[in-house]
């Protein structure tokens, strides 16, 4: 009785392969159409798509031509395709404007440049483009019941270009490149001026500042020792309470003897 189980099993299996097979080959369209839409709809996106493939040209200037379409950049997302999802879902709005699919696909669209975002570390083309894209869906459809969740994506992707920003002001100045360092968190500041890092990085504004004062010729040292006052007054007015002032404060006071240091000499 095991061994019987497994094989009736491989047979169905060889069956339902057969008779795939035989569908594929066929020139019956009707029942390609309806196969390929009960595949997709069991979740066998891989043998619905070589189906929906060959039916968006049968079916492209046809009554079905919307439903193929539609199924077909379906199946692309089915499949994690998500270029050539994107791709049809935003070709779909534009071949079928009056469909009372096209909000929906509009927002697949969006949601495909989406699921493209790549990990902070990566290149960002992708993550702006998908804020762009559901922003975009926003505008275009005001009212839609999607709108929160467009918004809970497009702040997680900005989180995404936040943490770059943060890791790229890092990483100069773990590298000793304090003023690359220094325009970097700035830069951070401007651009997410709720960041979480603001704290921290408004701290390493001022020790980046000293230290790059500590490193330079003589001639410019004055001028970026003022340059750490500055940034510490900055700092201590918002953050007086801030685990990083006492260091903060040193690095101050070490400005003001050396300034006074200079003007002595």
């Amino acid at each position: 009785m095991k061994l019987l189980i497994p094989l009736l099993s491989f047979i169905l299996l060889l069956s339902s392969c057969s008779e795939y097979n035989k569908i594929l080959k066929s020139n019956d369209y009707e029942l390609k159409y309806t196969t390929a839409i009960k595949l997709y709809d069991e979740g066998d996106c891989y043998r619905a798509m070589p189906l929906f493939d060959e039916l968006m040209t049968y079916y492209r200037m046809t009554e079905k031509g919307e439903d193929v379409y539609y199924y077909y950049a379906k199946t692309q997302y089915c499949l994690k395709d998500y270029y050539m999802a994107s791709y049809y879902f935003k070709r779909f709005t534009k071949n079928f404007p009056y469909s009372a699919r096209k909000e929906e696909c509009a927002y697949m669209s969006a949601l495909c440049t989406k699921q493209n975002s790549p990990d902070y570390n990566l290149d960002p083309t992708d993550t702006r483009k998908a804020i762009d894209d559901l922003q975009l869906f926003m505008d275009q459809y005001p009212e839609s019941e999607k709108i929160d969740t467009c918004n809970y994506m497009i702040k997680e992707l900005r989180g995404k270009l936040e943490r770059k920003s943060y890791e790229q002001g890092k990483l100069y100045y773990k590298m000793e490149k304090y003023k690359s360092a220094v325009i970097a968190f700035n830069t951070t500041i401007k651009s997410y001026p709720d960041t979480k890092y603001r704290e921290e990085l408004m701290y390493l504004i001022v020790k980046a500042n000293y230290l790059l004062a500590e490193n330079s010729v003589e001639s410019k040292k004055q001028e970026r020792y003022q340059e750490t006052i500055k940034s510490y007054r900055i700092f201590a007015d918002r953050y007086s309470e801030s685990t990083y002032i006492k260091s903060a404060e040193n690095y101050n006071k070490a400005s003001v003897k050396a300034i006074e240091k200079l003007n002595n000499n």
